[in-house]
């Protein structure tokens, strides 16, 4: 695949945080019993008008801020007209000429180039499963409100697109407009892939992979895509732009329909639905709402406590761990016995409870471990009381109980030996034990200090200082 090049724009609906629908006040809560939430509007009943949602207008422009991207003053809803069982109306309302949002770019870290967001409505649900050789139809998601994000075919291969997005599922989370949630359906991906020779400039026909849920099935699907297309080029054969589905159990994506092109909806202007004007009061009070954004923040990170920019991304995935380690920091700072390193606080939060979090399916904002508790433990370590092997189970028993770090290690003798005098007196007595390591040590072999440090730590039980035994074994050694 060397001589080609893979090219990847994706299209993705994120479902807006809003309690009611798009364009009328049926509830969007997940789970209701089918066709439970789907008012007259939603099913277009005769004689219904629709109400624009004034909570997704202020969610899209949101978007529109943080991504840079230009907020119309005044755009339109449209009619996109198509058949399909699950949508009442024979049409969807969605925006095509003028959309709320045009422009921006999402970071990863090359920047990608947003064409534009617009607001639009979900249709409802095909269900094919449950039914003997018939399908049931579930209106409950029809009017959901939509943000639909295209991105310009900028990303190149499977996993550049799934960085994409990432980073945009992420930040929709992090503004406060989407719940994220793939497994419902809140945030879902379709990809647009072709190929072409690497060195040209001219894009290949595009297949478009609909409904991708999950960043693993995205990237399969891209890479099986972009193979296949190749064998088809190679073989003298020519692409046919169609819509495709990606099935996971066979890692293959097959034929959906022919694809459609723009004039193939025959959108129109929706003449229920007056033209959106906004005026810039609201765009700049929306505006002073947004909270730090995540590339901010990781620059402030790397710029005021000297993170690594490996280091400050990982604090950002989320704004609530980006929460957390601020929140831990704020509370190491408020300790004025001891100064704790920024870099030991991200460490632990980057390492052992990132892990713990998503080995119990947890996020930062409901993790059982307060951040005066973290706190209270890195400066434990930083006084020497304890070892950062020994933190790691007091971390064990602090996790979702009342008990602070200093009671645990109380009460299970944790505290190291760091009495000079104890520590010298061990020393001596392992190298009068051991003089054939001792006698290898001196004669360059690193190995044997280890050995030595190994001996001192299991004479204590693990509870000395290794930095101590370290010192005090290098100057008995004269090395």
């Amino acid at each position: 695949m060397s001589a080609w090049e893979i090219v990847v724009g994706i299209e993705t609906h994120a479902q807006l945080l809003t309690r009611s629908k798009q364009f009328s006040g049926a509830s969007t809560a997940f789970g209701a019993p089918p066709n439970t939430q789907a008012s007259a509007v939603d099913i277009a009943l005769p004689g219904v008008l629709p109400v624009l949602n004034r909570a997704a207008v202020e969610h899209a422009i949101r978007f529109g801020l943080a991504v840079n991207g230009t907020i119309n003053r005044r755009s339109i809803f449209a009619r996109k007209n198509y058949f399909y069982p699950d949508l009442p109306k024979g049409y969807q309302i969605s925006q095509y000429e003028i959309p709320i949002v045009q422009g921006g770019f999402i970071n990863i870290p090359r920047k990608i180039r947003l064409t534009r967001a617009h607001l639009e409505e979900d249709a409802g649900k095909s269900l094919h499963e449950a039914f003997r050789n018939m399908s049931g139809i579930d209106l409950n998601r029809a009017g959901t409100p939509l943000l639909e994000i295209v991105s310009e075919p900028d990303l190149r291969g499977a996993q550049e697109a799934v960085a994409y997005a990432r980073t945009l599922h992420a930040l929709v989370v992090w503004i406060g407009i989407c719940d994220g949630n793939m497994q419902e359906g809140s945030f879902r991906c379709d990809a647009n892939v072709s190929v072409r020779k690497e060195g040209t400039s001219s894009l290949g026909t595009r297949c478009e992979i609909k409904n991708l849920n999950s960043f693993r099935f995205m990237e399969q699907a891209i890479e099986f895509e972009a193979r296949r297309q190749i064998e088809i080029l190679e073989g003298g054969g020519k692409i046919e732009q169609e819509t495709r589905l990606y099935d996971p159990d066979r890692n293959e994506t097959r034929s959906m329909r022919t694809k459609e092109d723009a004039h193939d909806y025959r959108y129109f202007p929706d003449p229920d639905l007056l033209p959106l004007v906004i005026a810039q009061e609201q765009i700049e009070a929306i505006r002073s709402t947004l909270p730090e954004l995540p590339d901010a923040k990781r620059e402030r990170y790397m710029k005021e406590l000297q993170l690594s920019a490996y280091d400050a991304g990982l604090l950002v995935e989320t704004r609530e761990k980006a929460d957390y380690f601020e929140g831990s920091l704020a509370a190491a700072e408020a300790i004025q016995t001891i100064k704790i390193p920024a870099k030991s606080l991200v460490n632990w939060i980057n390492g052992d409870l990132s892990a713990r979090v998503n080995a119990g399916n947890l996020s930062f904002k409901t993790i059982p471990l307060r951040e005066d508790k973290l706190a209270r433990l890195q400066a434990r370590i930083q006084d020497g009381t304890i070892s950062q092997k020994s933190a790691k189970d007091v971390i064990v028993d602090m996790w979702g109980t009342s008990e602070g770090p200093d009671e645990i290690i109380e009460r299970k003798g944790l505290k190291q030996v760091s009495d000079a005098g104890a520590i010298e007196k061990l020393v001596d007595e392992v190298l009068a034990r051991n003089p054939k390591q001792v006698e290898d040590y001196r004669a360059g072999k690193e190995k044997a200090f280890n050995s030595l440090v190994g001996q001192v730590m299991k004479a204590t039980q693990g509870k000395a200082n290794p930095a101590q035994v370290n010192e005090v074994l290098r100057k008995k050694l004269g090395r």
